[in-house]
């Protein structure tokens, strides 16, 4: 199999460019997923935008009406509010980005992975997709987010003189 094809959820192959073989193998792992991508350098919701994120995700939240299902560490995007009590009953996940709260400054977030399902891309979802819509809401694309500042690996010791 090249490394630009991927086994997707229900054993269909697809095309997916560029993806790690590691990526392939936690995609079958989770069954449902038909592409996950690692952001790198991973993007960085500055502290505004950060706070502007959170309130419309918790306006749109899934048990209210909306379509998002956010935590400190996951959002999840549905196709429709949950109508079960307090569980998605039928409603079907489109897609999650994976974040952290308070890296690399207090209030700021940090977006580093994104993941589509299967039934996500069946109706027109990709990890840039997804990524536009929670960001959009501070006023941010994946393509104009901040990115993390990577700093070089530290130099190893020496041994002797």
């Amino acid at each position: 199999m090249s490394p630009e094809r991927a086994y997707a959820g229900g054993g269909r192959l697809v095309d997916t460019p560029g993806m790690d073989p590691l990526e392939m193998l936690a995609a079958e792992v989770y069954g449902d997923v038909a592409v996950t991508e690692v952001i790198r350098p991973a993007a960085v919701l500055p502290e505004t935008a950060a706070r502007a994120v959170l309130v419309e995700l918790a306006l749109r939240d899934v048990r209210a009406g909306g379509h998002w299902a956010s935590s400190p560490t996951l959002w999840q995007r549905y196709d429709r509010p949950w109508n079960g009590s307090g569980c998605p009953g039928d409603s079907e996940l489109f897609g999650s980005l994976h974040v952290i709260y308070g890296t690399p400054t207090k209030y700021a977030i940090t977006l580093y992975r994104a993941t589509v399902t299967s039934f996500g891309a069946l109706h027109g979802w990709s990890v840039e997709a997804l990524c536009d819509e929670a960001l959009g809401y501070g006023g941010y694309s994946l393509a104009q987010c901040p990115r993390a500042d990577l700093k070089p690996p530290p130099k190893p010791f020496k041994m002797g003189a």
